[in-house]
């Protein structure tokens, strides 16, 4: 299925499992490549929505937390990937059966679109901001400088990318701090600041659950981590996908997001975190906001692709160049800007939030039941497989019955703590369903994973 140099533009081996290291990159080629997530202005954003509602304090206790968790489950997932190369689709499969692999591709699919957007739109807004002119031509011109990035993957590119412009994102994120300063003062109580303080539950609780409405990280962790070699493990699982990505990636973007968005004293939104950059360092922060969202939307393209491509195989049985997806997601994202997307999609991506959340639970739990069923194997050879899991199976009800309970409690309003606890309602409930499920015999045991 791959070509003689290892290309993804002809028929991309992000559709299928890697079984042996030929396609496989080094360490800091993929953790470049994976680090393009550590630039979004979306981070930024996230700390200063947190800190609005209820303060830096809250705000840093619900980060450390998230790093901490993030990090383990991505640790586990990575090494999973890693270990096995199977795709998102083909990881489902074997835990939810055929309906369940289509449903997870298109799911991580929709999703990388609907970010591609949101970022895209922020190059739109600042270009806007900055030179004026009509925001449709800024879109197409958006759009049609990032797909060319795109198309020759992971291995061929991405990687030299994202490793040349890391560093320029870093120093724009020191100057940009700089020339808040400069222009602002330093904002004595940035770090002390208070909140709208109606948040129905703890407000460190409330700050967590806004970073777990991100858990979609764990989908994007299995799309890269494949692609690992696997004496590579450990350095991935701490590093490119671990603890490290996401001190750098929280920690180090929230603290300047709220630093300068209270330094200027502006909206705490996404255009808000835009507007403090142009502001601070002009021109620069132009440079700073493409560079950072060019990074970010390599990722987002290159996982819509490869799972639109997969969604396309699964449906059809018949293999396609992965270009054609890139190009398909891009013509998606163009269209999306188009409309009044943030009526939208923020309610879009949550609903989708849920989904993904019960997915990453049930995920996790699969697999220590698979370790443990591994363990109790008394044959040398056993593969987890999924030819066992019929089409409707308890498995994929149990996610679809969490998830719709999520989004049932997402959008009540008669009791204001169970919509703000909702995912974390999500997760229990999918662990509970699909171990449940595994101790009344209703979801067969996978064979273990042979773990080369």
């Amino acid at each position: 299925m791959l070509t003689n140099d290892n290309s993804e533009t002809t028929i991309d081996p992000a559709g299928h499992a890697h079984p042996d290291d030929s396609v496989r990159v080094g360490k800091w080629s993929l953790m470049m490549a994976y680090w393009a997530m550590f630039s979004a202005m979306f981070w930024l954003y996230v700390a200063v929505a947190s800190v609005s509602a209820v303060g830096t304090a809250n705000t840093l206790i619900g980060m450390a937390l998230s790093i901490v968790s993030y990090g383990a489950i991505n640790a586990v997932l990575s090494r999973h990937a890693i270990r096995t190369g199977e795709t998102i689709s083909e990881f489902s499969r074997n835990i939810f059966g055929p309906i369940g692999s289509s449903l997870a591709a298109l799911l991580f699919a929709v999703t990388a679109v609907y970010y591609a957007t949101f970022e895209g739109s922020i190059i739109a807004v600042a270009l806007n901001q900055y030179f004026g002119g009509s925001m449709h031509l800024w879109y197409i011109v958006v759009v049609l400088y990032a797909l060319p990035l795109v198309a020759k993957g992971v291995q061929n590119w991405l990687d030299k990318l994202n490793g040349a412009l890391l560093p320029l994102y870093l120093i724009g994120l020191i100057a940009v701090v700089i020339g808040a300063t400069a222009k602002q003062g330093y904002p004595a109580d940035w770090l002390v600041a208070g909140g709208a303080g109606d948040s129905a539950i703890p407000g460190w609780i409330s700050s967590y659950l806004i970073y777990m409405g991100v858990w979609v990280m764990m989908m994007y962790t299995f799309e890269f981590a494949r692609l690992g070699r696997r004496q590579d493990q450990r350095f991935h699982a701490n590093v490119t996908f671990g603890w490290v990505f996401y001190l750098a990636t929280f920690a180090l973007n929230g603290l300047v997001g709220i630093y300068i968005v209270l330094a200027w004293d502006l909206d705490s939104t996404e255009t808000g975190v835009v507007t403090a950059v142009l502001s601070s360092i002009g021109l620069l922060g132009l440079l700073l906001i493409v560079v950072s969202q060019t990074r970010i939307n390599t990722a987002n393209y290159y996982a819509a692709s490869t799972n639109l491509q997969q969604l396309y195989e699964n449906i059809t049985g018949r293999s396609t160049s992965r270009v054609i997806w890139v190009v398909v997601a891009g013509i998606l994202a163009y269209l999306f800007m188009l409309t009044n997307v943030l009526t939208y999609l923020l309610k879009a991506l949550a609903w989708q939030g849920v989904f993904v959340t019960a997915w990453v639970a049930i995920a996790l739990v699969a697999l220590y039941f698979n370790r443990r069923d591994r363990a109790r194997a008394t044959t040398a050879q056993h593969r987890w497989g999924s030819t066992h899991v019929r089409a409707v199976s308890w498995p994929i009800l149990a996610w679809v019955l969490a998830s719709a309970i999520g989004i049932a409690l997402t959008e009540q309003t008669a009791f204001p703590s169970l919509a703000a606890l909702s995912p974390i309602i999500t997760v229990v409930i999918a662990v509970a369903a699909y171990s449940l499920g595994r101790v009344l015999g209703k979801t067969p045991a996978a064979p273990g994973a042979q773990t080369p």
